[in-house]
């Protein structure tokens, strides 16, 4: 498949950009710069910012997906509105595009715990708190996009860094709320969070809603 990502340089990004490449997928990359991702078979890159709707549209447009694992920046004073503003924008984006499929990868957050979401618990860490609000405030709009084929993916509550050796290639699923294993921790790998994901591209089972994976 011929699929346009947002956000391939980042933590989630990457690990979608090497599943994707490692299954032949011919990737288009939007960056802000050209050095932000090192050439590769099967990589083009085009340097553009999301924000300019317009030029994300044309950039994005004539491919079977997108996927977005977009990220204005844990240290960005301004996380919360510019998480935001980037995400309507692609949103946007790939309507005036025609492309109709769009996988968003966002944060755990919004699940639900007892009746709560975890991003509004006393013990949420409060450096995660902006960006998780973000997410959580956007998959509340994007619950209410019809024209588009979306799916909102949200990993397990703990998720660990990108190291050789964490692509196991099996996760369960869930939907609002988190995924437990017997010893009750909610736990997956970077990597196999995108082994999930290009698995839904490839065989959709979701539609319009959010799910979720862990171990």
């Amino acid at each position: 498949m011929k699929v346009a990502l947002v956000g391939a340089s980042g933590f989630v990004g990457k690990a979608v950009l090497g599943e994707l490449l490692q299954r032949n997928h011919q990737v288009t990359a939007i960056v802000l710069t050209q050095e932000e991702i090192a050439p590769q078979k099967g990589l083009d890159l085009i340097v553009g910012n999301v924000e300019d709707t317009d030029s994300f549209s044309n950039s994005v447009s004539g491919h079977d997906a997108v996927i977005s694992a977009f990220n204005a920046g844990w240290k960005n004073p301004h996380l919360y509105q510019d998480f935001l503003k980037g995400s309507r924008s692609i949103q946007e984006g790939v309507i005036r595009s025609g492309v109709q499929r769009l996988l968003v990868s966002g944060g755990a957050g919004s699940l639900f715990l007892q009746g709560k979401q975890l991003v509004d618990l006393p013990e949420f860490p409060e450096q995660w708190k902006a960006g998780a609000t973000a997410a959580r405030d956007y998959l509340n709009e994007l619950q209410q996009e019809e024209k588009l084929d979306w799916v909102f993916v949200s990993p397990a509550i703990e998720m660990h860094p990108g190291t050789s050796g964490h692509r196991k290639g099996t996760y369960r699923l869930g939907g609002d709320e988190p995924v437990f294993d017997q010893d009750g921790n909610s736990v997956i790998s970077v990597e196999d969070l995108a082994v999930a994901i290009v698995d839904e591209l490839e065989e959709p089972k979701y539609n319009k809603e959010r799910f979720t994976v862990a171990y």
